[in-house]
């Protein structure tokens, strides 16, 4: 990719640049599935996090768990998650957003005092849409799009998922080597100057 196909990726609706990493390991947890689908939602997380080079663990010392993914049919579900209003601001103003939008997925991060990622959680309402697709799909896309800040318009017009010729399903090369580059030690955990995406472009060539 050029530096300025690396950089849309993380320039923001507003214009702003802005790059944040995991600073901890991942500690999944999935609600609303069954057990041959959570098998998959992990699955999917263990792939993107090995890709990376980054860290699982099975719990975080500050949350227990600090990524939570949640399945659902309808918002108002997230209404009635105990507890879940504490760790998500404004949680019924957002549901009545989403469910005003016609949404049918929402990512929420937190971060630490040095503004990488500390926390996250993936809500998706299955809709016909999301209904359709392979369960590998759907965790693929989801544990792509936590694994590191992406702009709220990186995959609007592009999905980060492509099928190879004998039809197994894939992360596009392209982006895989952002995420790499993006963990890669000598990178910063997080980064708000555009030039960030020069290095990035630099690293994957080095990669390669």
């Amino acid at each position: 990719m050029t530096p300025e196909q690396i950089e849309a990726l993380f320039t923001r609706g507003d214009g702003t640049y802005l790059f944040a990493r995991w600073g901890r390991p991942i500690a999944p947890v999935v609600f609303g599935v069954d057990e041959d689908s959570l098998a998959t939602v992990k699955g999917a997380a263990e792939a993107v996090v090995a890709l990376a080079g980054h860290a699982m663990a099975e719990t975080d010392p500050e949350m227990g768990a600090n990524l939570m993914v949640f399945f659902l049919r309808d918002w108002d579900e997230l209404i009635q998650t105990p507890d879940l209003e504490h760790l998500v601001p404004d949680l019924r103003a957002l549901v009545a957003r989403l469910t005003a939008a016609g949404a049918n997925q929402y990512r929420f991060f937190r971060f630490d005092a040095s503004g990488a990622i500390k926390a996250a959680f993936v809500f998706v309402r299955m809709d016909d849409a999301l209904a359709a697709l392979p369960a590998e799909a759907v965790a693929l896309n989801q544990m792509v799009q936590v694994i590191v800040l992406w702009s709220d318009t990186a995959f609007s017009e592009l999905t980060p998922l492509a099928r190879t010729p004998g039809g197994a399903l894939v992360l596009r090369p392209e982006i895989a080597q952002v995420i790499r580059a993006g963990y890669d030690p000598v990178m910063p955990a997080v980064a708000r100057d555009p030039s960030h995406a020069l290095r990035l472009a630099a690293r994957i060539g080095a990669m390669q």
